[in-house]
């Protein structure tokens, strides 16, 4: 039986009623998230008066189960998350009391270190997500094609289809087979509809990624290591002439452009080719800046960790990286 929040949970400091089950945000029970961009209940400023270690305590708590339930793992939290969230919950600056914050969520995380939610899954149309995937987001890990394959997902909704995301796979699929081991792919999809196709493509232990400007007939490679890897982009312009011959789209059978761009943000370590992949197709998608370099990428690995567990990409006008 589904039971309403009372009323009485109007006052938070109430320690009788904050240890009532009913009285956690409703954010944090299942089916009761608040609607995209209204404040949920714990969300609400409570008080400006001064709050005690004990209270501040308990908002933490609050705050770092919910968002656990939420995303299964600590991996996307940021100290400003905690802060802000706190901050805008007592509605008042808590910078001064950071060490004190900081040592509690540290203490809370060492408490769960034992208890991760194996079970959790994120699933977005035929997209299944386990914290194992989710887990290639955290530190220096690698990602792997099922973080690369939902986040292309999430892009093309994000932009209404405008831009077809191919699966990590077709390149492998093409390389191997020919056009006939993909001709299927596209059996409901007009590629020359669309205004640009990003295909990421997986070498080995790299990953770099091939755009397809369809209007301006452009082939470009992307790649933060700055190395040009001939044979993926020829492989594809062979397979954008047959498509096109393929479904009599005449004009798209001459004509093509293959371009390297050089000048692009670039990693300076061996474990982030993946997440530049999807940092460029997300700015190229949304027609965004390539605003972004090596040392924002533990940042970009959070957002985009919570993006996926939230199936939605994060708009924010003229700041690509904030989460």
């Amino acid at each position: 039986m589904e039971v309403e929040a009372p009323h009485l949970c109007a006052d938070p400091f109430n320690r009788q009623l904050r240890d009532h089950r009913y009285c956690k945000s409703l954010s944090g029970r299942e089916g009761h998230g608040s609607p995209q961009g209204e404040e949920g209940p714990s969300d609400k400023p409570l008080r400006s008066a001064a709050v005690s270690d004990e209270e501040l305590r308990e908002l933490i708590h609050d705050f770092l189960e919910e968002f656990f339930g939420k995303y299964g793992s600590f991996i996307p939290l940021s100290k400003s998350d905690v802060l802000e969230h706190l901050s805008k919950v007592v509605n008042k600056d808590l910078a001064e009391r950071k060490a004190f914050v900081y040592s509690e969520v540290r203490k809370y995380q060492a408490g769960l270190a034992s208890a991760p939610m194996h079970f959790f899954k994120v699933t977005y149309n035929k997209h299944t997500l386990t914290l194992e995937d989710l887990s290639t987001l955290e530190g220096h890990n690698w990602l792997n094609d099922q973080v690369i394959n939902m986040y292309g997902e999430l892009i093309m909704d994000a932009v209404n289809h405008k831009v077809h995301f191919f699966n990590s796979f077709f390149h492998r699929q093409l390389s191997t087979k020919g056009y006939e081991g993909v001709k299927r792919w596209t059996k409901k999809v007009d590629l020359f509809s669309k205004s640009l196709l990003l295909i990421p493509i997986h070498l080995e232990i790299h990953w770099s990624l091939i755009t397809v400007d369809i209007a301006n007939q452009n082939i470009q490679f992307y790649d933060s290591q700055g190395i040009h890897f001939k044979y993926p982009v020829e492989n594809v312009l062979k397979y954008i002439l047959t498509e096109a011959r393929e479904k009599k789209k005449a004009i798209f059978q001459k004509g093509w452009k293959m371009i390297v761009n050089k000048c692009i943000p670039q990693q300076k370590n061996d474990n982030d080719c993946g997440v530049f992949v999807l940092q460029y197709c997300k700015c190229l998608a949304l027609g965004k800046p390539f605003h972004f370099s090596q040392e924002d990428m533990p940042k970009v690995r959070k957002r985009i960790y919570k993006e996926l567990c939230e199936c939605r990409l994060k708009h924010m006008p003229n700041d690509v990286l904030s989460g």
